[in-house]
C-alpha cells in the first residue's frame, strides 16, 4: 500500500513537472524528464542519508513510500529511454548525447550531493 500511494503521487508530480517545464521552455527537448531524473536523484540521495542518520527506526516505511513509491513513480527511466531514442531518430545526436549524459552523470552527481547535504547538516 505504501508503494502504491507513493507511486501514484510521484507519477502525478512528474506529469505536473514535465508539463510545467515544457510550457516554461517552449521546447520539444525533454527538459522535464531530465529535470525529474536529476531532481529525483537529488531527493533520493538526501532521503537515504536522512533515513540512515535521523530515522533508522522508521526506515522501512519511509523507504517504501518515498524511495520505492514516490521517487520510483517520479523518475522516468522508461520515458528517458524513449526520449533518447526519439532525439536520435530525428537525427539530433548532439542533443541526444547531452540528454543521456545529463540524465546519467548529472543525476549521479545530484544523488551524491543530496547525501552529502543531509550528512553535513546531521553532523
Amino acid at each position: 500500500m505504501y508503494v502504491a500511494f507513493g507511486g501514484a503521487a510521484g507519477a502525478m508530480s512528474r506529469y505536473i513537472l514535465t508539463e510545467w517545464v515544457a510550457r516554461l521552455t517552449g521546447s520539444t527537448f525533454p527538459y522535464g524528464t531530465l529535470a525529474a531524473n536529476v531532481l529525483g536523484s537529488l531527493l533520493l540521495g538526501a532521503l537515504i542519508a536522512f533515513i540512515a542518520l535521523v530515522m533508522p527506526s522508521r526506515g522501512k516505511e519511509l523507504h517504501l513510500i518515498l524511495a520505492v513509491g514516490f521517487l520510483g513513480g517520479f523518475t522516468t527511466f522508461s520515458a528517458f529511454s524513449m526520449d533518447s531514442y526519439m532525439l536520435m531518430e530525428r537525427g539530433l545526436y548532439s542533443q541526444a548525447f547531452f540528454y543521456v549524459f545529463g540524465s546519467v552523470v548529472i543525476s549521479l552527481i545530484a544523488l551524491i550531493m543530496g547525501m552529502w547535504l543531509v550528512r553535513s547538516l546531521a553532523t
